[in-house]
């Protein structure tokens, strides 16, 4: 039995899925099963990391865990997962932690580090899946490119190599369930660097309509931004855009390396979600 945390998410459904096309069973811990929409033959356990009096149940008898990270749930989560005698847990990380550094570089790979460290920490089997950019981040665009053919924000020319969801929902489904990655750090990306402008091109692509990105100041872009993002992450992102401008993002091979073949590439992401861009 494999337990999927964030089981309802965009990177736990494909986990989910992966799981049941390996003919192994799931379970699923979600926080409203009413609401879950999981495949048939899962076992959906309501619970959630943030309150620890929810795991035992759903971890009794499980063999491994795909984990999401959630910040502060790590010395819970690990606690819990030795008295169930859990024996692996693969778990969605970030490629902004820094090993060995006295402090991270940001918020979001400060909290991302703290459960990495718990896990390091315990008897627990572990795997790191460091995630780069997520494709999925260009959803909020899905609003503008509904209205009309332009999508306006900051640093048309911010870089990064997004990832596909589904492959990192392959690569967990393989760390869980093969021999051989116990105590690797993986970095997964994308098969190619970006700019944002570029990545909205190809959304158009997708949905049969020329989109353009118009840059936004980055004062009124954060203006704009801070109503619907908290500030410690709007700040991370805001840094991060800055820094890319001009600077390739970071291909990795870890995707192919563990699933056998290429990493999916973000037109092939716009075209599996043009319905939410039109």
């Amino acid at each position: 039995m494999f337990l999927v945390a964030g089981a309802t998410g965009n990177v736990g459904r494909h986990v989910v899925r992966e799981l049941l096309a390996l003919g192994v069973s799931v379970r699923a811990l979600v926080r409203d099963p009413a609401t879950a929409e999981l495949p048939d033959g899962v076992q959906v356990f309501r619970g959630d990391l943030s309150r620890p009096e929810t795991l035992p149940a759903a971890l009794a008898g499980v063999r491994g865990v795909f984990l999401f990270a959630v910040p502060g749930s790590g010395p819970d989560f690990v606690r819990a997962a030795e008295q169930a005698g859990v024996g692996r847990v693969v778990l969605l990380s970030s490629d902004a932690v820094l090993d060995g550094a006295a402090e991270q570089p940001n918020p979001i790979a400060g909290y991302h580090a703290e459960i990495e460290r718990a896990l390091r920490d315990s008897p627990l089997a572990w795997t790191f899946l460091r995630s780069a950019h997520m494709a999925t981040n260009a959803l909020p665009w899905a609003g503008q490119t509904k209205a009309g053919d332009v999508v306006r924000g900051p640093y048309a020319g911010a870089t990064s190599a997004p990832v596909h969801e589904a492959d990192l929902g392959a690569v967990a489904a393989v760390a869980l369930t093969e021999e051989g990655h116990t105590g690797q750090v993986y970095t997964l990306s994308g098969p190619a660097s970006l700019t944002a402008a570029e990545q909205v091109a190809l959304i158009g692509a997708a949905i049969d309509r020329p989109l353009r990105y118009d840059e936004l100041a980055p004062e009124v872009a954060r203006e704009q931004m801070s109503a619907f993002i908290p500030p410690f992450i709007i700040g991370t992102l805001f840094e991060g855009w800055a820094k890319s401008v001009g600077v390739p993002a970071a291909v990795h091979p870890d995707v192919e390396k563990l699933t056998g073949r290429p990493a999916r590439g973000f037109a092939e992401w716009a075209a599996d979600h043009a319905a939410d861009f039109s």
